[in-house]
């Protein structure tokens, strides 16, 4: 099949990307509200917006200097035993079985080694994920101290998994009835919400299991089953003391962000240590899962080593609180098998707009929700599972479209709503199960309503700005599987039409390659961002 080449500069597409809007330093500055001021909070917790926010100054992810950190605990708060441990310095090999979401690369950068140097009966010369269960031998190079090797928590209780599909939030929450049962935030044009509405969109929104959440709100701040251990909790309830990060839902956010950072970092390899505020270090012991690496993580931003210590040991810690609340979680992640199961690959996808109409790739691979800032996250941690398109628009900007996105793949519409639609690939209705892919920027008009099974080519709606902070009308196009957001450029390729998705050397940058054709993707919209599918694809 040849590709139909448009050789032209859209000189009305410009910018058509998640972005910024206009503001001072990317935000607008406004003060927090309250119960009888209420303003707009200082960003949308429930915006996609993938281009960073950069605030005045780089506010490390700490809370030493604010002292919010150092706040003593009640008297009811969980003991404080310090665990023994030691680095992994023996001389013998790790036996070293692989786990869910495994592949080599990310395996040798954990244990410090180079990939050859690994050794498996297995044939580890392909380029997917290992296999759940692979016996590798892996040298013993490490030679600093590392965490304890006690797994905290499933990756099925980190990610918007099948876990979570019978868990009643409102329900939950009104029977612990403590401070959140009568909360309720606002936020800006969103208005009022009850706090458990903020939790399920949260955790609908970004993926991550709404237990989670609910845990480490209680363990910071004793929102679910009683009050607000100080004023600083109340205003700050996850500790992070940043008038930016002010309310529950923003700091929700602010928790979500620091662990897919990790989560999704620790997938690719692209962390391996921990930095404490007390200006301590520690290794990240090789062995460990990405939801326990995800949990680490975050508390190492808000605790000093030694407080951290004591909230990850699983006999008076965060997971035997999280154990009390929801049961054992080992026991329901084990019900549902790994998150990615053997030999798993991508189901056939097509472009997902028409034939013979002219789109350009817009943005490369970067985050597929959420708001970060570089100046604290760090974007070579972030899961870059996302690709933008953009149709030609007659003015640029946010104009609108009457061009559609079609169904790349045939599903089930689960959820079409806040300028999103999720279509369930699997068709059983549960968007923590199986291929969902997420078509995001969908405009009011024209939108397709949930409930609608799609074949391949069916309309779904128009791009647009809505639905978060956009600097020009475009789609923005992901994939997630067992509730987990994948790569784009990764071990499960991202492929559509035979176009298979490559990462740039930052965010947005990028292409999409076919052969020897190469569609290079330019925020402007320029000639060689160009793609227009064949009549016959």
């Amino acid at each position: 099949m040849n590709r139909t080449f448009v050789i032209f500069v859209l000189l009305a597409l410009t910018l058509s990307a998640c972005g910024s809007s206009p503001s001072i330093w990317g935000i607008p500055l406004t003060p927090t509200p309250d119960s009888t001021n209420p303003v707009a909070p200082l960003f949308d917790p429930f915006a996609v917006q993938d281009d960073p926010i950069i605030f005045p100054t780089s506010t490390p992810p700490s809370l030493v200097e604010a002292g919010a950190s150092q706040v003593p605990l009640p008297d009811n708060a969980y003991p404080l035993i310090t665990p023994t441990y030691t680095p992994s310095n023996n001389s013998a090999p790790f036996l070293y079985y692989a786990q869910s979401g495994d592949m080599l690369s990310a395996v040798a950068s954990r244990f410090g080694v180079k990939e050859n140097e690994i050794l498996s009966d297995a044939d580890l010369t392909r380029t997917t994920l290992l296999d759940p269960g692979t016996l590798l031998i892996i040298p013993n190079q490490i030679t600093e101290p590392t965490t304890p090797d006690i797994q905290i928590l499933p990756d099925a209780e980190i990610v918007f998994s099948l876990t979570s599909a019978d868990f009643d939030i409102k329900s939950f929450v009104e029977e612990q009835g403590g401070y959140l049962s009568k909360f309720r935030d606002y936020l800006g044009s969103t208005g009022w919400i009850e706090g458990y509405d903020a939790i399920e969109r949260l955790a609908i929104e970004n993926s991550i299991n709404p237990r989670l959440i609910l845990g480490l709100l209680e363990y910071e701040s004793r929102w679910v089953r009683g009050q607000p251990v100080d004023l600083l909790h109340t205003d700050f309830p996850m500790g992070f003391n940043d008038y930016h990060y002010k309310g529950m839902t923003v700091q929700l956010v602010w928790a979500i962000n620091h662990m897919s950072i990790a989560y999704y970092g620790w997938r690719a390899g692209t962390l391996t240590h921990l930095d404490f505020p007390d200006g301590t270090k520690l290794r990240i012991d090789p062995r460990l899962n990405a939801g326990t690496v995800a949990i680490q993580y975050l508390f190492s931003r808000l605790h000093n080593q030694s407080q951290w210590a004591q909230i990850i040991n699983p006999d008076s810690g965060f997971a035997a609180m999280y154990g009390e609340m929801f049961g054992d979680p080992w026991a329901r992640a084990d019900t549902i098998g790994p998150l990615f199961p053997a030999a798993l690959n991508q189901p056939q996808l097509v472009l997902p707009f028409e034939p013979n109409v002219q789109w350009n790739l817009t943005g490369g691979p970067h985050n597929g929700w959420g708001q970060l800032n570089p100046n604290i996250y760090g974007q070579s941690h972030s899961v870059f599972s996302a690709i933008d398109f953009a149709p030609p628009t007659e003015k640029g900007g946010c104009d609108a479209t009457d061009t559609w996105v079609v169904a790349a793949a045939p599903g089930l519409v689960v959820r079409s709503e806040n300028a999103a639609v999720m279509v369930d690939l699997d068709g059983d209705g549960y968007e923590q199960t199986g291929w969902n892919l997420l078509y995001m920027h969908l405009a009011t008009k024209d939108r397709v309503p949930a409930g609608t099974w799609l074949e391949v080519n069916d309309r779904i709606g128009h791009a647009s700005c809505e639905g978060g902070v956009s600097t020009g009308t475009h789609l923005h196009f992901a994939r997630k599987y067992n509730g987990e957001w994948v790569t784009a450029d990764g071990p499960i390729p991202f492929i559509m039409n035979g176009w298979r998705v490559v990462a740039g050397d930052a965010p947005y940058k990028g292409k999409l390659v076919r052969g020897e054709e190469e569609v290079i993707a330019d925020l402007q919209g320029q000639a060689w961002s160009s793609i227009v599918r064949d009549k016959d694809e």
